[in-house]
């Protein structure tokens, strides 16, 4: 942490009033990432570790902060651009002096248009051939904003663009070159192998339905399904160690802890964070820590170490609404389990066709490691737990 935070307080010029942000240390095994995108523009006033740009990595995208508070006075690197800790992003003048100039030449432009746009409407109500036109003008004036200040209608504007630019060609983010060498990785190098079974859910969710404003009063988080499957993937792994396991070399390890890593889906990609000692963990806790790593997630701001590690991944596909799935193994990882949506469905019950909520779950495990006779146990398991979660106080 204290080389980090040497990092990120960037140098200092010759000049006592100007300084530079750098490009902070980014974690052990990043050496460079992508100079993504600027956040501010020069003449911007920024203040002391406000974001002024982002890089994004294999991982995660990092900010770059400002030093202190000031005005931008250039960038010294482009968007696009290689860049490595400490490579110099932008110059900061703590004066303000050199950047004047920017902002007071933006604000007549952002303000003259106003209000000579209402007065040349004005004018042109009154006359009749320019009425007849000027429904036109204002329904195309009237889109433009929407598309522009509500995110709502950003996905017809993406479905424009991919109409319009078809057949195109863009590279490839970073994350998404991770993402796919990694996958490729597992399937070349696991022995892969799925196995199925249903779980009825009726229980889990009656004891979600009974104790939900219970639980949220005093703990403030939500009661979700998650929880009751990491509970029953942790007690899995117990009753079969050789899953937590992992081949290295001709050994194989035996891991004494468990760390459940959720497969995340962000609109950057996919990222995996990593709940730690989630054995140790009650319902509240795993509760608080998925949420905890699940907005880091999506806002972009989860580091490295949080999603470092991990003995065994669960991917809910469910909440896209997939049926069924054969999950991919996260290296080095030796199994991954699978949830899917929840589906009404007739299923016997004491001679009876009753309708039960019913979700399939998938375990791909690698099988040069894990036996199918292990692996339909531990499913079989986390099956068990979930259809009936009072084994976890009995321990049976």
């Amino acid at each position: 942490m204290g080389t980090k935070q040497i990092w990120s307080k960037g140098f200092s010029s010759d000049s006592a009033d100007l300084v530079e942000a750098v490009v902070p240390f980014m974690g052990e095994s990043i050496t460079d990432g992508t100079l993504a995108t600027f956040l501010k523009k020069p003449g911007d006033r920024v203040e002391v570790d406000e974001p002024i740009a982002q890089i994004e990595t294999d991982k995660v995208t990092i900010d770059v902060a400002s030093p202190e508070a000031g005005v931008i006075k250039e960038f010294v690197a482009k968007e696009g651009d290689t860049v490595e800790p400490g490579t110099k992003v932008a110059i900061i003048s703590k004066s303000g002096e050199a950047a004047h100039v920017a902002p007071s030449e933006k604000i007549p432009e952002k303000a003259a248009p106003k209000p000579s746009e209402k007065k040349e409407e004005v004018k042109q109500t009154p006359k009749p051939e320019v009425a007849a036109e000027k429904p036109k003008k204002s329904t195309a004036a009237a889109s433009t904003p929407k598309q522009t200040a509500s995110e709502p209608q950003l996905p017809p504007k993406d479905r424009e663009r991919r109409v319009s630019c078809l057949p195109c060609q863009v590279p490839m983010t970073r994350l998404r070159k991770r993402v796919a060498t990694r996958l490729k990785d597992s399937q070349n190098t696991f022995a892969l192998l799925t196995t199925f079974n249903e779980v009825d859910m009726t229980n889990l969710m009656k004891l979600r339905s009974e104790y939900k404003d219970a639980f949220y009063e005093k703990h403030g988080v939500k009661l979700g399904l998650m929880s009751g499957f990491i509970k029953a993937a942790v007690s899995a792994l117990q009753h079969q160690p050789v899953v937590n396991a992992v081949i290295d070399g001709d050994d194989i390890i035996y891991r004494d802890y468990v760390d459940i890593s959720i497969a995340v889906g962000t609109p950057k990609g996919l990222v995996v964070p990593v709940i730690r000692n989630a054995d140790r963990m009650n319902f509240a806790d795993i509760e608080k820590e998925i949420n905890t790593l699940a907005k880091k997630a999506n806002d972009g701001t989860i580091s490295i170490d949080e999603m470092a590690g991990g003995s065994f991944t669960i991917s809910n596909g469910g909440v896209y609404g997939s049926l069924l799935s054969t999950p991919i193994i996260n290296p080095p990882q030796s199994a991954i389990l699978g949830m899917h949506s929840i589906v009404s469905r007739p299923m016997v019950v004491g001679g009876n066709v009753l309708p039960r909520p019913m979700m399939y779950v998938a375990l791909t495990y690698d099988h040069r490691l894990i036996d199918g006779r292990e692996a339909v146990f531990f499913l079989r398991r986390i099956k068990d737990v979930v259809e009936d979660p009072r084994r976890l106080l009995l321990d049976v």
